[in-house]
């Protein structure tokens, strides 16, 4: 086990390699993100009423 004041060089020094996203990049990969979740959401929606409709249909057909 390395003594704990290398070990703390030697984060900061992996810490200071470490690439951040520029502002743009983030406000961009964040829209995307919004964007995704809300077509998936409305896709399930679609699917959901779909099939409860389908069931629907069959269960009436069975009275």
């Amino acid at each position: 086990m390395a003594n704990p004041f290398q070990f703390l060089q030697e984060v900061r020094s992996e810490a200071s390699k470490v690439v951040w996203p520029t502002r743009r990049e983030t406000l961009i990969t964040s829209g995307l993100v919004v964007l995704m979740v809300l077509a998936a959401s409305i896709f399930f929606v679609v699917v959901d009423q779909g099939l409860r409709l389908a069931v629907g249909m069959l269960l009436r057909l069975g009275q």
